[in-house]
């Protein structure tokens, strides 16, 4: 992913339903009505990881984003 905008959205869409996953019971009440209820107790060992992997990747695309405007802000019009 070669645009920034993209790669930060990627990872706050990510984010925020990781968390919405953690913090609420939405799979547990999914993996109820489908059947699969006994994968309730692997939810940790997923979900956190891809927490701590999209909160990483949206840290990596706001540093991206800052330092390529960064870059465009410095160079010298050209005439």
């Amino acid at each position: 992913m070669k645009n920034p905008k993209t790669l930060l959205r990627v990872g706050v869409i990510g984010t925020v339903l990781v968390a919405l996953c953690c913090f609420t019971p939405i799979l547990v009440i999914l993996l109820g009505t489908v059947g699969l209820a006994a994968l309730t107790g692997y939810l940790d060992y997923v979900l956190f990881p891809a927490l701590a992997a999209f909160i990483g990747l949206t840290g990596y695309a706001l540093y991206r984003k800052r330092k390529l405007d960064a870059s465009s802000t410095n160079e010298s019009p050209k005439e």
